[in-house]
């Protein structure tokens, strides 16, 4: 079991953690933004959802392709 970080600090393990989640809630609105580009798709007031659902549904793409 890793180590919690002491107070007003961050050891690696949770700076990836935080560094891998950033990066889980950055790629899920790329996708929405690259999905965006196309002219048949239009999020309007929606956007607001899909974003993090994206983000959720990347995630869980990442978990089933790692296998562990």
């Amino acid at each position: 079991m890793a180590k919690e970080s002491p107070k007003y600090k961050l050891n690696k393990e949770d700076a990836k953690k935080i560094l891998k989640g950033l990066g889980i809630a950055v790629g899920g609105t790329v996708v929405v933004f690259l999905l965006d580009l196309t002219p048949q798709i239009d999020w309007g007031q929606y956007t607001y959802i899909v974003i993090p659902v994206a983000s959720v549904l990347l995630n869980a793409a990442l978990k089933f392709f790692k296998g562990n």
